[in-house]
């Protein structure tokens, strides 16, 4: 599992355009939001969580179909089924690599553009906090998505179509915990059930998503 970490996290970085695309288009969709609204702190601080977790929502997507696709093309995703460590340990190594190409680096941004929403300390970490629990939820779930739409003509759609509702509750209780925090509520019960969900698919995703791959690859 840490030699796919290592290989992918190395292939990454020889794909440095790919890399910088996710993360770029998080950079610019965060931004953009506050200088098409205007400058209302009240309403700036009500939807910057929403327009965050959105962006990076987004931003995971981009890079989903990239978590298989070029092993599949070169004949390495055959040898690692073929090969006698465990499936699902790869497939988990490669799900982590992605999260820290797309998910740890939207993580380490959130905080910076969640000062052009106007949000205070204990909103930024709160937010930074969902952002680690929630987006290897996405990466985890994605991998499903992507196992299943391996080498499928117009894949990339199909994926988004696949994904997405599955993405809802993370994106419910992820935007949530923000204005949880803000109404005095308390952020612990959206970030507890972000947890949850963060365990579920820890222990169901390698295994669905090691099915799917060789659903895909019979």
């Amino acid at each position: 599992m840490i030699s796919v970490i290592k290989r992918d996290l190395l292939l990454a970085m020889r794909r440095k355009a790919e890399v910088l695309t996710a993360l770029f288009f998080f950079l610019i969709v965060s931004s953009l939001f506050p200088l098409g609204i205007g400058p209302e702190p009240a309403l700036l601080r009500k939807i910057g969580p929403g327009v965050l977790w959105v962006g990076a929502l987004l931003a995971t997507m981009l890079g989903l179909q990239r978590i298989f696709a070029a092993d599949h093309a070169d004949g390495t995703l055959e040898q690692m089924v073929l090969a006698s460590a465990p499936l699902p340990l790869l497939v988990a190594g490669k799900i982590a690599a992605h999260w820290l190409v797309s998910g740890l680096p939207v993580v380490l941004l959130a905080p910076v553009l969640g000062l052009q929403f106007g949000l205070d300390a204990q909103s930024l970490l709160v937010l930074t906090l969902g952002l680690l629990i929630g987006t290897p939820v996405l990466s985890l779930i994605g991998a499903i998505g992507a196992a299943l739409t391996l080498g499928v003509r117009g894949g990339g759609a199909l994926l988004s179509l696949l994904v997405l509702p599955l993405y809802i509750p993370t994106l419910i209780f992820g935007a949530g915990a923000v204005p949880a925090q803000l109404s005095g509520q308390g952020a612990g019960g959206h970030l507890s059930l972000l947890g949850a969900l963060l365990a579920l698919s820890l222990f169901f995703a390698p295994w669905a998503t090691t099915a799917a791959l060789r659903i895909s690859l019979e």
